[in-house]
């Protein structure tokens, strides 16, 4: 009786050491998710950046309505990039150290996002780099924490390229117009080696880089006047782009050159009948509200139509690109919930999810690589007025596989660039017309 008595005793107490560890052994599911966010909510670039938060908060608030992710709802926190390099370092640092945000989504500026994904890695939290193009950051050092849920420039500007080579393939001169930070030397460094590959005998005539948020480009658009140039490139985007237009277009320099807007799809509604006919515009991905492959998509059209009824406009590529990003941060949670036996995974779990992570927005589906970049197709074609809009619409566009145009996973974009032949130029796209 009395080892009885014992072996009860022993076994009640193995069976509450199991209840007792079964928390340890499974993440518990927090109150919430929190989720950090750097966009520009001031200054020029807000044009671009406002949208983005625009669509991150409508896009949480059709997940919490559906249950949350994994049953958890999200809560936002957003940063302004438009504050400065030095406060949107400290406030980053605040959201993961004093409230806790289990994943950040940084940045727009290609230059905040050099310098916010080493601080992502220093503090441990996953951070979906949403926005910004510069190839660099994957080229130049590996990462755990940071991952592009989008292209980096590398495609966008082989795009561009290829666009511009298939359909005014006779062009003899070419300068650029550029904002002087990280994106706008990048992006030019990739267009102009592979323009040089590809069509040597052109000649650059000017090379110019005002300022991030120049209120005016009267001397640059005087100096390009003089130039002439068959082609004029320019990556600027947000109100700097705006300008550019408007100035340009004011003095007749769109009459006198083929203009190449990769980023212009995002200033399409704003200038209205400021932008001509006949300019080249990218999408950065396979970004427009008349997506000639989803248009008609229930989903899609769904997005497009709320974020119209509560905005005022169409989305443009920064909203598509937060869509991706929450696309891919349910994704990596539901990812990891399945690897951990359906159990609420902790961070580091989700971390591991990213690896290989499949996903869709509102474009073509992406993958992320093993590099941690993700692969976007791109859409890019030329602006035409219809009158179905008050503003230019994309005609005869272009969509072109992301792993096409890039370097591979690992590479370096320059060194890929350096070793093209001709018969890059002879790489296909699927082609569409405007309402086909």
């Amino acid at each position: 009786m009395k080892h009885g008595g014992k072996l009860a005793a022993l076994a009640a107490g193995l069976g509450l050491s199991l209840i007792l560890s079964a928390p340890a052994m499974a993440q518990q599911k927090p109150a919430e998710i929190k989720v950090g966010i750097t966009t520009f909510t001031s200054g020029a670039a807000s044009v671009f950046g406002v949208p983005g938060k625009q669509a991150a908060e409508m896009l949480a608030e059709r997940i919490n309505k559906k249950g949350g992710i994994q049953g958890v709802p999200l809560k936002l926190y957003f940063i302004d990039e438009g504050a400065g390099a030095e406060t949107l370092t400290a406030e980053y640092r605040r959201l993961v150290e004093s409230e806790k945000v289990d994943v950040t989504m940084a940045a727009i500026s290609s230059g905040n996002c050099v310098n916010l994904t080493p601080l992502a890695e220093d503090l441990k939290v996953l951070n979906l780099m949403w926005d910004c193009g510069t190839q660099r950051i994957f080229e130049e050092g590996e990462h755990r924490y940071n991952y592009r849920t989008q292209a980096n420039a590398t495609p966008e500007m082989m795009a561009a390229l290829l666009y511009l080579l298939k359909t005014k393939p006779d062009f003899k001169t070419i300068a650029v117009v550029n904002q002087d930070y990280a994106w706008g030397r990048d992006s030019w460094q990739l267009f102009s080696a592979a323009l040089k590959k590809l069509k040597p005998d052109v000649q650059v005539v000017a090379e110019l880089f005002p300022k991030l948020g120049a209120p005016d480009f009267s001397a640059e658009i005087s100096r390009l006047l003089a130039a002439r140039p068959d082609v004029i490139l320019s990556t600027s985007w947000g109100g700097d782009l705006d300008t550019l237009v408007r100035q340009a277009n004011q003095r007749g320099l769109f009459r006198m050159s083929t203009f190449v807007l990769p980023l212009a799809e995002s200033s399409l509604q704003r200038l209205a009948g400021e932008l001509p006919d006949g300019v080249i515009v990218g999408a950065r991905g396979d970004h427009y509200f008349l997506h000639p492959e989803y248009k008609d998509d229930a989903d899609f059209k769904s997005f497009v139509e709320e974020f119209k009824q509560r905005t005022g406009a169409y989305p443009i590529y920064p909203a598509f690109h937060m869509a991706q990003a929450f696309a891919a941060l349910e994704a990596a949670y539901d990812k990891a919930a399945a690897a951990n036996g359906g159990a609420f995974p902790d961070k580091e779990k989700v971390v591991d999810a990213m690896d290989g992570l499949k996903f869709r927005g509102y474009g073509r589906p992406i993958t992320i690589r093993p590099d941690n970049q993700g692969l976007e197709a791109q859409l890019i074609g030329v602006t035409r007025t219809t009158g179905d809009h008050p503003f230019p619409i994309i005609d005869d566009m272009m969509i072109f596989d992301a792993e096409a145009i890039m370097a591979p996973s690992g590479g370096k974009s320059l060194e890929w660039i350096e070793g093209l032949g001709a018969g890059f130029i002879e790489t296909p796209a699927k082609e569409y017309k405007h309402g086909k």
